[in-house]
């Protein structure tokens, strides 16, 4: 008998605990972090300021985005700070749909997405358009290891335009003359600075808002305008022939990207909701923020201290 009390004391005191620990984590703010710069800013903007102006806890989760977004499906993540369409646009969908667990904030930011070169590598090399890459003449002038191939960076293993990037090498026909590099970022952008350095060709993904335009002379490949009909992407998760079923050989679709949040928080942080779909930032915010973490150094909670401080009243205006 005391034994069987003893065990009905220990379960009662572990469901009170595991409640309790569940009601906790459930009045926490949990925010994914992208491994791009200015995500990482914005993730520490909305963390700081429902912080301080809401009086919610927040708790910052690095995480790649499609591990964000499959979280925000889970309920392990709240928040994603900077998604991405079209790059996203069908896993997007499906979540949004009748009462799926994710929301789009409704005011994006526009972006763009290309193929770009240095003006030097432009003039240097004489390459035109992203089908230029496919000609033996150009890319053996990005080939920098002597195999035979030139090197182009598509993108960081984690990103969804990565996997995109893939395709669209394959569709135009360029990988197979150009090595296909996956790195971090920051590698990729240090690589572009030591290239304008010594006047290297170079060749490369490239994004915007982004601090890239502010720092060098930026060219952008000519490509086809975009063509839905031309475009069939099969992610690499869902079929093992996804390169050979894709297509993707004219220009990106219009980019934009918005924040995204669980579907939850309209009920359970109604506040918390309407600020995450007030908020709107502009491309130079963007590019101001990518620009101070990458070229000047700053962690992204120090620019997102910085950032706050000089818009007060923009946040006030959110948090209405």
């Amino acid at each position: 008998m005391k034994a069987t009390f003893s065990v009905t004391v220990q379960a009662a005191i572990i469901s009170c605990l595991l409640a309790f620990s569940s009601s906790a984590q459930a009045d926490k703010l949990v925010i994914g972090v992208p491994a791009w710069p200015s995500a990482q800013v914005t993730a520490n903007i909305i963390a700081m300021s429902v912080k301080d102006r809401l009086g919610v806890e927040t708790d910052l989760q690095e995480r790649g985005t499609l591990t964000i977004l499959g979280e925000i499906g889970s309920g392990d993540i709240d928040v994603h700070p900077e998604i991405w369409l079209p790059n996203l646009s069908q896993m997007v969908e499906r979540m949004s749909k009748d009462e799926g667990p994710l929301r789009l904030s409704q005011i994006g930011v526009d972006a763009t997405q290309n193929i770009c070169v240095t003006r030097g590598t432009a003039a240097s090399t004489g390459i035109k358009a992203v089908s230029d890459l496919t000609r033996p003449e150009i890319a053996e002038q990005f080939d920098s290891d002597g195999d035979g191939k030139g090197e182009i960076w598509i993108g960081a293993k984690t990103w969804s335009s990565t996997e995109i990037e893939r395709i669209r090498a394959h569709s135009y026909g360029y990988d197979k003359t150009m090595n296909l590099l996956e790195m971090p970022e920051d590698v990729a952008m240090a690589a572009v600075d030591a290239a304008v350095a010594i006047s290297q060709p170079i060749v490369f993904y490239c994004y915007g808002p982004h601090h890239v335009f502010e720092l060098h002379d930026i060219v952008t490949l000519e490509e086809p305008p975009y063509d839905a009909s031309h475009w069939t992407i099969v992610k690499r998760a869902d079929d093992p022939q996804w390169l050979e079923k894709s297509t993707a050989d004219t220009a990106w679709d219009r980019s934009h990207f918005h924040i995204g949040y669980a579907t939850r928080l309209e009920k359970d942080m109604p506040q918390v909701a309407e600020f995450l779909n007030r908020i709107s930032f502009d491309p130079s915010d963007t590019t101001a923020m990518s620009y101070a973490v990458v070229v000047e150094g700053k962690s992204p909670q120090d620019v997102a201290k910085s950032w706050i401080e000089a818009n007060g009243d923009r946040i006030g205006e959110w948090m209405k």
